[in-house]
């Protein structure tokens, strides 16, 4: 006989109920304070005060305007903020003249020195090849009508495209973006290549043009040399320093399709050194040995300022434009050449 497990029938749940009722206390608010009549600060319970002529300036009512004036409207219409708005107008309007007059005026400075022509570039990258067999040097300046009322007649150089002796910066522009990506291009190819290696290459370039620019402006200042436009001669100083990164990258071309040959290599570095040092020499003439006599040499342009006797002044600056031609240029060719391909 088998037992079974469970009972037949579960028996029905029975849930208690309680014996007392419960009651829940009703909850009353308590009563107003007592009002006073020395209280400083009204109490909310008190009905709002009345003022003569009808007017009710309870923190509540509609003649009490909130926190900031009502609205935009009236916060334009408080003198403060229209005072403080014609300040900030008038700042405003003189930031936007200050920024647009230098602006113009330096693009008006930089326009002559990117105004090129294809003849121009060719006949300029011929100079640089080849400067021994160029003749004349000096550039031609003309006249223009004073911007001064009553002023006299002011000299100035032509463009560059229409004096070959003319700097520009087209050249010396296009030549450092071509160097740096052709160093890139050549550590791509040995496979030492780094994303680092442009911006290394462009501040190096950047060093060393603003060494050159800094030693030239220390000279014309040691050397007594005033001129009447500070932006042109820095801008014609900016061009003549970066046309030895074409030489540079000629010095890096050929190397690389002749071979890493020690004797042939330096006689190619030798020879674009001394074309650029060569150029140089002759075109900064006029900036470091301005002619009193000739018109075509500076006449109005450049002048010096110096009370040293003219054969002694002659020869310091001599010697200080054969300095920077070679000694100083041979040192940035170096610099420029060397290492490339190499990485980071």
């Amino acid at each position: 006989m088998q037992r079974s497990i469970y009972p037949a029938k579960t028996p029905p749940l029975h849930h208690p109920v309680p014996q007392k009722p419960v009651t829940v206390p009703v909850m009353h608010s308590p009563p107003p304070p007592p009002s006073s009549s020395n209280s400083y600060y009204p109490s909310p319970y008190d009905a709002p005060p009345s003022y003569p002529n009808g007017a009710n300036l309870h923190p509540n009512s509609a003649a009490y305007p909130p926190w900031g004036g009502g609205g935009p409207s009236s916060f334009l219409e408080d003198p403060t903020a229209q005072l403080g708005l014609s300040v900030a107008k008038a700042a405003m309007s003189g930031g936007t003249d200050y920024a647009e007059k230098n602006i113009n005026r330096y693009l008006s400075a930089l326009r002559p020195y990117f105004a090129v022509t294809n003849t121009y570039v060719l006949q300029k990258l011929r100079l640089l090849l080849f400067p021994y067999r160029h003749a004349p040097w000096f550039r031609v300046s003309s006249t223009r009508s004073s911007t001064t009322p009553g002023g006299s007649l002011e000299y100035y150089y032509l463009p560059p495209c229409e004096d070959i002796n003319s700097p520009d910066l087209y050249i010396p522009v296009m030549s450092i973006v071509t160097y740096i990506l052709l160093n890139s291009f050549i550590s791509g190819i040995s496979g030492n290549f780094h994303p680092k290696q442009l911006a290394q290459t462009a501040s190096t370039s950047f060093v060393i043009m603003v060494f050159e620019i800094a030693i030239m402006k220390l000279g014309v200042y040691l050397l007594s040399i005033s001129n009447g436009n500070g932006e042109g001669q820095l801008l014609d100083l900016l061009g003549y320093s970066g046309y030895k990164f074409f030489g540079a990258i000629m010095t890096i071309l050929i190397g690389e399709v002749l071979g890493q040959n020690g004797f042939l290599g330096w006689s190619v570095f030798l020879y674009f050194f001394a074309g650029n040092a060569f150029f140089l020499l002759r075109s900064l003439k006029y900036v470091l040995l301005p002619s009193e006599n000739n018109p075509q040499e500076g006449r109005g342009v450049y002048t010096s300022s110096s009370t040293v006797p003219r054969i002694q002044r002659k020869k310091r600056r001599t010697w200080f434009l054969f300095f920077y031609s070679y000694v100083v240029q041979f040192l940035s060719a170096l610099i420029l050449t060397s290492g490339v391909g190499k990485g980071v």
